[in-house]
């Protein structure tokens, strides 16, 4: 496991040299590393391009799947609230990180910190105006279309 830490931390370091920020994961199952990813915001000005995702979004690429059960990450930074997300769905069974957002956000990294707090808030209370709306008329239900095919 120290090893594992390890890659992704020097993918951290690697990248932070290079423009980046500082963060770096490796996902892992039976004890080989499958993806690699660091955030790589500074070359694709994507927000989603967070290094959790792109070793997620590499080894379902790999392995053509979206089920990732049975796999671990890695990761030098505790994962923001997109990442874990996606960690939720893709069905990564264990993570382990290195330094907190609290830590990150010390640093001048701060969102991830932010992001937890206003998802912990009630729908109407948070930064973000939600609003829902209700389909046009005579237009499908694309959720009752979806349950049909299935």
């Amino acid at each position: 496991m120290d090893s594992f830490m390890k890659r992704a931390v020097e993918l951290a370091v690697q990248n932070v040299n290079e423009g980046g920020q500082p963060f770096g994961a490796v996902l892992v199952k039976d004890n080989l590393i499958v993806s690699e990813g660091v955030n790589e915001l500074h070359k694709k000005h994507d927000v989603s391009g967070h290094a959790e995702l792109l070793a997620i979004r590499r080894a379902q690429e790999k392995f053509e799947t979206n089920e990732l059960s049975g796999y671990t990450m890695y990761a030098s930074g505790e994962p923001c609230s997109m990442c874990l997300t996606a960690m939720y769905f893709a069905g990564i069974d264990k993570l382990y990180y290195c330094q907190s957002t609290e830590d990150a956000a010390a640093v001048g990294l701060g969102k991830s910190t932010f992001i937890y707090h206003e998802l912990k808030k009630n729908r109407d209370d948070r930064t973000l105006q939600m609003t829902q709306m209700t389909l046009v008329e005579g237009q499908d239900d694309p959720m009752k279309v979806w349950k049909q095919k299935q």
